[in-house]
């Protein structure tokens, strides 16, 4: 999610102040809401909740092509 979608702002970090990397939905007091999630159901869970919120499924999938680049998936 857009940092600036996220209607906190972003997730929190370990000493409670705001992440500027993750939005609350994933990140919470310094970790992963969900740390075992892959990039693809990352990508599935976001296509699908672009989908309910009125997109096209493949422009849904076209915007989650980007996850895989996103530093929590670098290693």
């Amino acid at each position: 999610m857009p940092l600036k979608k996220d209607p906190n702002g972003g997730g929190t970090n370990a000493d409670g102040s705001t992440s500027a990397k993750y939005c609350s939905m994933c990140y919470q007091n310094g970790t992963f809401t969900q740390p075992d999630m892959t990039v693809t159901e990352m990508q599935v869970l976001v296509t699908n909740q672009m989908a309910k919120m009125g997109f096209p499924k493949f422009l849904a999938r076209f915007f989650t092509k980007g996850i895989p680049k996103l530093e929590r998936w670098k290693s």
